[in-house]
C-alpha cells in the first residue's frame, strides 16, 4: 500500500513514517519544513518538498503518485502562537486542509487518517475525558482542530471519504532514531532535559496558581510511538471504523512539577525552573480514556510510564 504522509519529516509524522515503513507500506512524504527537518526524513521513504495550502503543489504529487491512502499531520500546532496569530492556524490547518481533500477526491484517494488534538475538548467538564465529551475549544488550535473533524464528517457523508481522526494528548519520548526538534521547542519534556544539559538552562513552569494538585496543570502523556501503532491501526481498519474518532493518552495525568522531579531524578541533576503567568488558553487538566482505542482498534499502548517516556 502507498501512502503519503503530509507533514512526514515532523515530529509525530516522521515517527508514524518509521512505523509504516517498518510493517510493510511505501511512503511518500509531503513537507513545506517550516517545522519538519529534511534530516528527520525515515529511511526508506521519499521527501517531496511543498505545501498543502499550494494546490499546484498537491496536484503535481498526487499526478506523479498513485496513493491507497494519506495520512495528514501537516498543520500548525503551537498552543501558545494560535492565540496571538490565528490566521496562520486557519490558513494552514482549515484551507490547507481542504485544498488536501479536494486534490484526494480529484485524484480518486478515499482514505485519510487525520492528527486531530484533546485540543478540541477545551476545558474539562468530566476527567478522564471520553471521545463524546463537550468540544469547546478554548484556543484557535483547538477550534481549527475540530473544524477539520467536521470538515471531514460532511466529505465522507457527501463524497464516501472514509476516515479516522486521532485526539492526541501530550505526545513525548522518541524511537531509537528520530525525536523531537521543534523550533521553538515548546514541550516541557524536551526543554528540561535541554535545560539540565545547559549550565545556563532553565525552564518556565507557566502558572501555579491552577485548581490542581500542586497548582500546576496535568497533563496525559503519550509516547509517539504508541501513536504511531495506533495510525497503523487504523489504516488496516478503516473500512470497518470509518467516521469515529479516538482519544490517544495513557489515562494518567502528571503534573507539570511531577514532570520536572521525574526528569530532574532520571538524568540525575536537579533542572532549575522559574513560574512564570499562565499561558492563554491553557485548561488546568487533560487527561484521556483511551479505552475506545484499545477496545475497537486493538490498540496496545507499550510506553505509558512517565518514566521510560522521558
Amino acid at each position: 500500500m502507498n501512502v503519503l504522509v503530509t507533514g512526514g519529516v515532523g515530529y509525530v509524522g516522521s515517527i508514524v513514517t518509521e512505523e509504516l515503513l517498518k510493517t510493510g507500506y511505501q511512503v511518500v512524504i509531503l513537507d513545506n519544513l517550516q517545522q519538519g527537518h529534511k534530516e528527520a526524513t525515515a529511511k526508506g521513504a521519499r521527501l517531496i518538498i511543498g505545501d498543502i495550502r499550494n494546490n499546484q503543489d498537491l496536484d503535481k504529487i498526487f499526478k506523479a503518485n498513485k496513493f491507497d491512502a494519506v495520512m495528514h499531520m501537516a498543520a500548525e500546532t503551537v498552543v501558545e502562537f494560535s492565540m496571538t496569530d490565528p490566521q496562520r492556524y486557519f490558513q494552514n490547518n482549515i484551507t490547507g486542509g481542504i485544498n488536501l481533500l479536494d486534490a484526494m477526491l480529484k485524484h480518486n484517494v478515499k482514505k485519510l487518517i487525520f492528527s486531530s488534538s484533546a485540543a478540541t475538548y477545551g476545558e474539562p467538564v468530566k476527567v478522564p475525558m471520553e471521545e463524546n465529551h463537550p468540544q469547546l475549544p478554548v484556543n484557535s488550535y483547538g477550534e481549527t482542530k475540530l473544524m477539520f473533524e467536521k470538515v471531514l464528517a460532511w466529505y465522507g457523508r457527501a463524497y464516501g471519504l472514509k476516515h479516522i481522526s486521532f485526539r492526541y494528548f501530550n505526545a513525548a519520548g522518541a524511537s531509537e532514531v528520530l525525536g523531537e526538534d521543534h523550533i521553538p521547542e515548546t514541550h516541557l519534556i524536551p526543554l528540561l532535559i535541554k535545560a539540565a544539559l545547559n549550565p545556563q538552562g532553565i525552564v518556565s513552569i507557566f502558572g501555579d496558581d491552577y485548581p490542581t494538585k500542586d497548582g500546576s496543570c496535568i497533563r496525559d502523556y503519550v509516547h509517539v510511538k504508541d501513536i504511531a501503532q495506533a495510525h497503523r491501526l487504523a489504516l488496516e481498519k478503516i473500512e470497518s471504523l470509518t467516521g469515529r474518532a479516538y482519544n490517544l493518552g495513557n489515562g494518567n495525568g502528571f503534573s507539570n512539577f511531577e514532570v520536572v522531579e521525574a526528569t530532574s531524578r532520571i538524568i540525575g541533576k536537579k533542572t532549575p525552573i522559574k513560574i512564570a503567568p499562565r499561558r492563554s488558553g491553557d485548561p488546568a487538566v487533560l487527561v484521556a480514556s483511551s479505552e475506545k482505542a484499545k477496545t475497537e482498534l486493538g490498540w496496545k499502548p507499550q510506553f505509558s510510564n512517565l518514566d521510560s517516556i522521558i
